[in-house]
């Protein structure tokens, strides 16, 4: 049995296609009936919640392998499960992370530092696989693009390394399935090209059949339009900074660790925004 913490865009996609390879595997989730699809494919659900021991203690029965990884990455929560795995013997452990640093200015990574010190000292076999920024990131655009006919960001030039979200899943699948050989690895998950937000809004014009622009804005401006969004203003300030830091060349990095790995090409974004053309439109 593998059990997955969380179910997000990664540990549903990785969910799926391991009851699709007739893997056992579990997802814990807060609220079983957002998990209804992943129970008619085959997975079991657990109830549970990562800031609650007992509930992560019950969902790691029988698991000989957990794929590791939360949607606001706070230490205490990871940590919780790396504990709940060591106690229970768990055979390995996939953790989902990114270029993590205890001195990083991003809070995110430092926090994800922090969470691999802990997996480290548990002796825990495992293996880190360090994602580029996700394409997914882009659909946060669309609305912008419907309403204005463009986007801005304060990412400027910056180019990036982007990669596909069901690439990482597919990764982290096929390792959690078949961990021989990968522990104490580390993989770096990038799409096949570095990109721009004008290669985006390039990419986006020719698959909309319209003039999608994209305009530079100030990190200021970037935190404000997050928090007018929806975004906890932390959140927005974090993501924002992140953006900034793009700009100068943060996540200016590839990898050929996703075909190396997986036998196939990386997803390109041009591959990604026609898949979902129809959220951008």
């Amino acid at each position: 049995m593998i059990l997955i913490t969380t179910a997000g865009k990664v540990g549903s996609e990785t969910a799926w296609l391991l009851a699709k390879r007739e893997v056992s595997v579990r997802v814990l989730v807060r609220d079983p009936e957002k998990a209804t699809a992943l129970a008619q494919a085959g997975v079991e659900v657990a109830e549970g919640d990562l800031e609650v021991p007992a509930t992560i203690e019950e969902a790691m029965q029988g698991v000989s392998a957990v794929v590791l990884v939360s949607p606001g990455v706070e230490p205490a929560q990871e940590i919780n499960v790396v504990d709940a795995a060591a106690r229970a013997g768990v055979g390995h452990v996939v953790k989902l992370t990114s270029k993590a640093s205890p001195d990083s200015q991003i809070a995110r990574q430092r926090w994800h530092a922090q969470i691999e010190r802990g997996l480290a000292a548990s002796g825990l076999p495992h293996t880190l696989l360090r994602s580029n920024a996700y394409m997914q990131n882009t659909l946060m655009l669309a609305p912008s693009i419907a309403r204005t006919g463009g986007f801005a960001s304060s990412i400027g030039a910056g180019r990036v390394g982007m990669v596909d979200s069901r690439d990482v899943a597919d990764t982290a699948a096929a390792i959690a399935a078949d961990p021989a050989g990968h522990a104490g690895k580390t993989y770096w998950l990038s799409g096949p090209e570095l990109v721009t937000y004008a290669d985006v809004a390039t990419a986006l014009s020719r698959l909309l059949g319209r003039t999608v622009t994209f305009r530079p804005q100030s990190r200021e401006e970037d935190e404000a339009a997050m928090v007018r969004a929806g975004l906890p203003q932390p959140v927005a300030a974090m993501n924002a900074l992140a953006l900034s830091l793009f700009a100068e060349g943060e996540a200016e990095w590839l990898s050929r660790d996703v075909p190396n790995l997986l036998g196939r090409p990386a997803r390109s974004y041009e591959r990604f925004a026609t898949d979902h053309v129809a959220a951008f439109s």
